[in-house]
């Protein structure tokens, strides 16, 4: 059995049960296919997950400790006075609590009455006392990194905005760009030498977050009625995941009946 899947879900991490709570994934997930998402939150089946990318949760964790040390010092980290922004690291005794899986900033959405949940990468603050979302993100490609202007980085997007919009229902003022901390590896080196190479930059993004409170409308009456037909997803194109299930369906179906066709014959 895989390490990574685990078909046979306890019903209290269903929808409906104790445990079950709306996490920023879920959010993409719906916003990716109606029907994978009813699938995995009412009949407790999910999508097989990806590879782990471990050398990215590494950078990530090592970002964190980085930004930390200067969080302790209440002094900017280098980044922010090379790209001229006038913020310090947010320090605030529930930033490990945000920060970490399955736990993450939340809020009970009383109009749908779902607890929605969402880990942030990091929190800056600037002068006026606004929070400022921060992701970071890593990757290895030859093309510089210039700006998130590729179609699938819209799920990037769409995560900061979720989270300026979890802070903001928990009271907090949040200035409406952030930050993508996005680091790239070097491939134009000579060698490995048992290290990379990365350069990093500072990517803004001026997020909108009033797609959430609509979208958590629409999820909870997805999973209070039927499941969705196979179709197309709400980001545009057909769903991969479903549209496998379907082929795979059907060439099942396929075999089996030639299969007993051929048996009648003997």
């Amino acid at each position: 059995m895989s390490l990574f899947y685990k078909p046979n879900r306890k019903p209290d991490w269903n929808y409906g049960g104790p445990r079950w709570r709306l996490s920023r994934s879920k959010i993409a997930l719906f916003t990716d296919c109606p029907r994978c998402f009813y699938v995995d939150n009412k009949l407790g089946v999910a999508r097989p997950p990806g590879f782990p990318f471990n050398l990215n949760s590494a950078v990530d964790a090592l970002l964190k400790k980085e930004f930390d040390v200067h969080r302790e010092k209440g002094e900017p980290h280098p980044i922010m006075q090379e790209y001229n922004i006038d913020v310090l690291p947010f320090k605030h005794a529930n930033l490990d609590v945000w920060r970490e899986n399955f736990k993450g900033v939340e809020f009970l959405h009383t109009p749908t009455g779902m607890l929605v949940a969402g880990a942030v990468d990091d929190l800056w603050v600037n002068k006026k006392g606004e929070l400022i979302v921060v992701d970071y993100k890593s990757t290895s490609k030859d093309a510089r990194i210039v700006a998130l202007d590729e179609e699938w980085h819209d799920g990037y997007k769409h995560q900061m905005e979720t989270y300026q919009w979890l802070l903001r229902q928990n009271g907090f003022t949040v200035n409406d760009t952030g930050y993508f901390v996005y680091t790239n590896a070097r491939m134009d080196v000579d060698g490995f030498g048992d290290h990379l190479e990365f350069k990093t930059k500072l990517i803004p993004y001026t997020g909108k977050d009033d797609w959430v409170e609509p979208t958590l409308v629409k999820m909870k009456e997805c999973m209070d009625g039927d499941m969705p037909p196979v179709g197309d997803s709400i980001m545009g194109g057909p769903c991969e995941f479903c549209d496998y299930a379907r082929r795979r369906t059907e060439l099942t179906l396929q075999h089996m009946q030639t299969a007993m066709q051929a048996a009648k014959k003997k």
